[in-house]
Order: structure tokens, then C-alpha cells, then sequence
């Protein structure tokens, strides 16, 4: 499913993930239309513009919390062309698992797009590098202890990277990428459990010291 009041946007996305191997069930242009939309396909993935009709100011994030509540298997990934990372922050917070934010000018990396789309309709969060690299970048108030490798290996956490993805970034082996995420759990004081999705609010507390 694709929302966006562009329609040359919309259009040219559908025929991109349609290339891509993706069944795209509608597109629509505005908020009502793509919450209609959602009720009567139930979509893997809903691709959000975060500003559409009527107001252009946060559509977007208002359809991610209605579809995420009335379809919790249905992953949301939200698009803007603004690098404000306090919509990503507010994503993430209600939703640690099956969102994300991408900024739109990422779209014209079909393989980019398509990853985060396969990623998101696995339950992962997807969240823009360049989103988090702002956010690893605030000068902290209270600077956690973590190592400038252990920064490295959060910040590929927070934008939703698996321990495969982290290794082949970082040129690590499985085990080392392993010993760094514990690290990094346990300076955060995250405890093991089944129900709580650690890899992102290990990323949320960090930013939240960053705040």
C-alpha cells in the first residue's frame, strides 16, 4: 500500500516495487483514503507520505498509529523530505517494531527501498542513516559509557541493522559483533527479555541521553 499526495511520487514508487517483485494492492493520496484502503486489503507494508491532505503537517504519522493499532502485523514506513528526527523518535517510542522513517530523497534507491520494505514486513525497524547519524552527532548531556566502537555498532542498531548487516559494515566477525551489542546492552542496564525488543531501545536510550 502507497500513500502520498504526489502523485507522480506514488505512481513511480508503485512501479518501481512492482518491478521489484512486490504486489502493490492500491495507492492513495490522501490520509482517509489510505486508512479505507489498509481495512480492506491488509497489507504487509503501508509506505507513508508524512504530510498529506488536509493539513500537511503530520498525516502521516496519524495513519502509522491508527494502521499499527488496527493492523498490528502491518509494517509502516514513513517517507518526508525534512531531516527532523523528533518524527522519527516519536515512530520508534510507540512503535519499536515494524516501523519506519526514510527520507524520500532515499527512494530513488530502489534496492534501498525495497530492503527496508522486506525488512519492515519481517517486524524489523527501519530508520535513515541520516536521521541517525544527526541524532549520534548532539552534543551529549550525560555522555554514556560506550566505547567509540561500541557508538558505531548502536548507531547500526538504531537504524535497524541485523548483527549480519553490523559485521559486514564494520568488518567484524559474528561473535565480535555479539560481544559488542552485550556490551552495549548491558552498559544501557537492558536486561535479557523475550517481550521487549532491545536492539531499539537500546537506541532510544541513547538518544534520550542525547536530548
Amino acid at each position: 500500500m502507497i500513500a502520498d499526495d504526489e502523485v507522480l511520487l506514488r505512481e513511480g514508487m508503485a512501479r518501481l516495487l512492482g518491478d521489484a517483485g512486490f504486489d502493490v494492492l492500491g495507492t492513495a493520496g490522501d490520509r482517509l483514503s489510505l486508512e479505507r484502503l489498509t481495512d480492506e486489503h491488509d497489507p504487509d507494508v503501508a509506505i507513508v507520505d508524512i504530510r498529506m491532505p488536509p493539513t500537511f503537517t503530520d498525516e502521516g504519522l496519524i495513519a502509522a498509529r491508527r494502521i499499527r493499532a488496527m493492523h498490528p502485523r502491518t509494517g509502516v514506513l514513513v517517507l518526508s523530505h525534512y531531516v527532523d528526527s523528533r518524527y522519527a523518535v516519536e515512530l520508534l517510542r510507540s512503535f519499536p517494531g515494524g516501523a519506519g522513517y526514510l527520507l524520500k530523497d532515499r527512494v530513488s534507491d530502489v534496492a534501498l527501498l525495497a530492503d527496508a520494505v522486506r525488512r519492515l514486513g519481517a517486524g524489523e525497524c527501519v530508520v535513515d542513516p541520516t536521521i541517525v547519524a544527526q541524532l549520534m552527532n548532539r552534543p551529549a548531556q550525560e555522555p554514556l559509557p560506550l566505547s567509540a566502537r561500541e557508538r558505531e555498532v548502536l548507531a547500526l542498531i538504531a537504524e535497524g541493522r541485523s548483527n549480519a548487516a553490523i559485521g559486514a559494515r564494520l568488518f567484524l566477525s559474528p561473535k565480535t559483533v555479539e560481544a559488542h551489542v552485550t556490551h552495549v546492552f548491558t552498559k544501557l542496564g537492558l536486561e535479557d527479555s523475550p517481550d521487549d525488543h532491545r536492539r531499539v531501545l537500546a537506541a532510544l536510550v541513547h538518544l534520550r541521553a542525547d536530548r
